[in-house]
């Protein structure tokens, strides 16, 4: 299939170009990873957070799903993909940093905002999934925001935010001036990114050629 060759292609790219220029970078990473930053992005294929961030091998631990989602701790039960990608972030790399990076046109908020039956026969992992949106979805309602998709795309930041100190690892790690927890909102149409400042509740627009 072309689509598959097009990926060898950019894997050869990579190889003879890439690689070559950051030989001694990969030499190092081979023997063990030290990220101090853990990013949880959107799966969406337009919102790569190495490319948006513009990061090296080895410098964020990135985890991905439908719509950058964190469920509250919990023991018991199903299997946790997400809670274990955030233990082992925390607790053994000793991240200092974790970004909850949400974006616009997201699928998956769409499809909390629509409700369930997503035409999957049967039970539904999407409808179970984007259900950690529920009350999310309730409050941009009782509002009555203009734009409901923008409004719960914030929203959803502030649910896994909320929802990361549920989990005592980060919780006592936050407290101890350990890890900082950090909202992000990337505007495709634009390339423009937003963090929250967690004081005021609010997202605030990056000026351009601002560094931290």
């Amino acid at each position: 299939m072309p689509e598959f060759r097009a990926l060898l292609r950019g894997y050869h790219r990579f190889r003879g170009e890439r690689y070559e220029a950051e030989r001694r970078r990969w030499a190092s990473l081979a023997s063990g990873q030290a990220p101090p930053v853990m990013i949880i992005g959107c799966c969406d294929s337009r919102v790569d957070p190495a490319t948006i961030f513009d990061t090296e091998p080895g410098q964020a631990f990135i985890l991905r799903n439908v719509a950058n989602l964190v469920p509250p701790f919990e023991q018991g039960g199903g299997l946790h993909g997400v809670s274990a990608a955030l233990e082992f972030a925390v607790t053994k790399l000793e991240v200092r940093h974790i970004v909850v990076m949400g974006h616009g046109g997201c699928g998956g908020v769409t499809a909390a905002l629509q409700g369930g039956d997503h035409g999957v026969p049967g039970p539904s992992f999407i409808d179970s999934w984007i259900a950690l949106l529920d009350p999310a979805v309730e409050r941009v309602r009782a509002t009555a925001a203009p734009d409901p998709q923008r409004a719960l795309e914030l929203e959803g930041v502030r649910t896994s935010l909320a929802n990361l100190r549920s989990f005592p690892f980060v919780r006592e790690r936050e407290e101890a001036g350990q890890l900082k927890l950090h909202g992000c909102y990337f505007a495709i149409a634009d390339g423009r990114l937003w963090e929250l400042d967690e004081g005021s509740g609010a997202f605030q627009q990056l000026a351009e050629g601002a560094a931290a």
